[in-house]
């Protein structure tokens, strides 16, 4: 299969879905993760086009940058590409198997960096004039870095449960914990941003 794949997804040509999944709807991903092994890239081409979106979606609410999002997004495919074996249907659908190892990435990456950067330097306050032509997008942009900023078991919990709307049980098997540690995160997680979010508006004032 080496001879398929380059380890970048540069030169990859999503083209449109094959005639037999257009016809049925989407195949099962089981079988779709066997003829991509195969060789078939027509599969793994229509594996991506179905889960890139959540995947790319998830990294960014967790990184807060678009760039970080978009070359873990590809870590996570060229992983898949080599790893594919490693999903096991019968223990859950590949979405949330993507989605751990986007959390396992990321935690990489993070280690790597060794470091989370400030809330209060993540970027400058704009200025006041942007600000009251355009609140609603400033307002959004200062809550996504006031989640960024957050210690990440708390991040995972408000991007799972808030910003992707999965409920406490899902949370809870893609967090690998307990129903109540997903409860308990999300409750501090909002303390949290309430706390942040205040101070950021007394500062503004």
């Amino acid at each position: 299969m080496e001879r398929f794949f380059d380890r970048s997804l540069t030169f990859w040509n999503f083209g449109p879905v094959p005639a037999a999944i257009q016809s049925n709807g989407m195949m099962p991903e089981w079988d779709l993760i066997r003829r991509f092994r195969a060789g078939d890239r027509d599969a793994f081409s229509s594996l991506y086009r179905v889960h890139y979106p959540s995947v790319f979606r998830f990294a960014l609410h967790m990184t807060g940058d678009r760039l970080k999002a978009g070359e873990i997004t590809q870590d996570v495919f060229v992983w898949l590409i080599h790893h594919a074996g490693d999903f096991d249907p019968a223990r859950g659908e590949l979405a949330a198997f993507l989605i751990g190892v986007t959390r396992k990435l990321i935690q990489r990456r993070s280690q790597t960096e060794s470091r989370f950067v400030p809330f209060d330097d993540m970027a400058e306050r704009p200025d006041r004039g942007l600000w009251d032509r355009d609140e609603r997008e400033s307002d959004a942009a200062e809550l996504r870095k006031a989640i960024g900023a957050l210690p990440e078991r708390y991040r995972e919990a408000v991007v799972l449960c808030d910003l992707e709307e999965k409920s406490y049980e899902e949370a809870a098997a893609l967090l690998q914990c307990a129903l109540g540690t997903v409860r308990s995160r999300l409750h501090r997680a909002r303390e949290l941003l309430a706390k942040k979010l205040r101070a950021r508006q007394r500062c503004s004032v």
